[in-house]
């Protein structure tokens, strides 16, 4: 789902040395999720330990987060908290996207085809208690610092930011703008191509900055909140049917006030099917804490536990990895003795 303003907002290609020493609120679970469907085997099937637990998203966040950390960014991991009970249609919908995918999957295995298995894996991927827990255990003995939100992650990640704790929340959604976000950055990791249907492309972090949008479009931020309803959110997914993103543009360009755009839409389509009010104040005063972010110390212990001789990694690359956590930690402290 999501929101599909993605063609309209202007973006800025960005290199790794402009976001040193900066801190970026992390929506977790859009970063594990990515990677539970893409650190697989050719076939699909996730990386899993001996007793057949899935450990891919545990790969990724070590990996993924040291190359991060030793580009001099600091980290907070942002945790959803419980799901606003108007998501329970965003719900339906993926769970049938996971039902339509599992049953696709299952046929491919019978044929044995597996570039379509591998395909396939990737649309029935869940992320589970025990997971979420795992992941946040991992990244506290990696010294970054996690969050748990009272709701939705990315809105608590830009809470993060607005308070001065962050400098931008890092996620390929863009909730965060909608809630009045100051900055976000999509694509951020280090892995320079990306694999589509029609071969690879070269991707690098972009920076996408509040004002900027509102200032491109011309509108204001609860004109923005409005473009997103029409073209739906996770609250009302698939928005108003036959309205895109360059029409709902131009109709709240047009009707300036939300009471205005949506009398004109109830005129025109009649009942829309959702409280559009209520949506509304979901982003204007999203449900969020005044979290005092604190970043914990590294635990090598805790690492090798959970990663070597709980998961079976590897533990002569753990232990790679750990002296180049020490090596980033150290410099770090250096300079901020200086």
């Amino acid at each position: 789902m999501g929101l599909q303003i993605g063609d309209l907002v202007s973006r800025k290609e960005i290199s790794f040395s402009e976001l040193k020493g900066k801190t970026i609120a992390i929506d977790a679970f859009n970063v594990i999720y990515q990677f539970l469907t893409s650190v697989r085997q050719p076939d699909g099937t996730p990386l899993m330990d001996s007793s057949g637990n899935v450990t891919s998203h545990l790969s990724g966040l070590l990996y993924r987060n040291i190359a991060l950390l030793s580009e001099g960014i600091n980290l907070i991991y942002v945790f959803d908290g419980d799901y606003h009970v108007l998501k329970g249609k965003t719900h339906e919908l993926r769970q049938a996207t996971r039902d339509e995918m599992a049953s696709k999957y299952e046929d491919a295995a019978e044929k044995e085809d597996i570039d379509a298995m591998g395909k396939y894996s990737k649309g029935f991927t869940r992320l589970d208690d025990e997971m979420i827990r795992e992941s946040k255990e991992l990244l506290e003995a990696m010294g970054i610092a996690i969050v748990q939100a009272p709701g939705e992650g990315e809105m608590q990640a830009a809470e993060l930011v607005k308070s001065g704790q962050a400098w931008a929340v890092g996620s390929q959604d863009y909730d965060a703008l909608v809630v009045g976000g100051t900055r976000l950055i999509q694509n951020l990791t280090l892995s320079r191509k990306r694999k589509t249907v029609s071969g690879f492309v070269y991707i690098a972090p972009e920076i996408i900055e509040f004002e900027g949008v509102i200032n491109q479009l011309g509108i204001t931020w609860d004109q923005l909140i409005c473009l997103a309803i029409l073209v739906g959110t996770d609250f009302n997914p698939g928005g108003i049917k036959g309205i895109g993103p360059k029409k709902a543009l131009a109709l709240v360009r047009q009707k300036k006030y939300p009471v205005l755009i949506f009398e004109d839409i109830i005129e025109r389509y009649g009942d829309v099917g959702f409280n559009w009010r209520e949506i509304f104040e979901i982003f204007k005063k999203p449900n969020v804490s005044k979290h005092k972010v604190t970043f914990p110390k590294v635990d090598e212990d805790k690492i090798r536990e959970l990663l070597v001789k709980k998961h079976e990694f590897s533990a002569e690359r753990i232990e790679n990895q750990i002296v180049k956590l020490k090596a980033i930690r150290a410099k770090s402290a250096q300079k901020s003795l200086f």
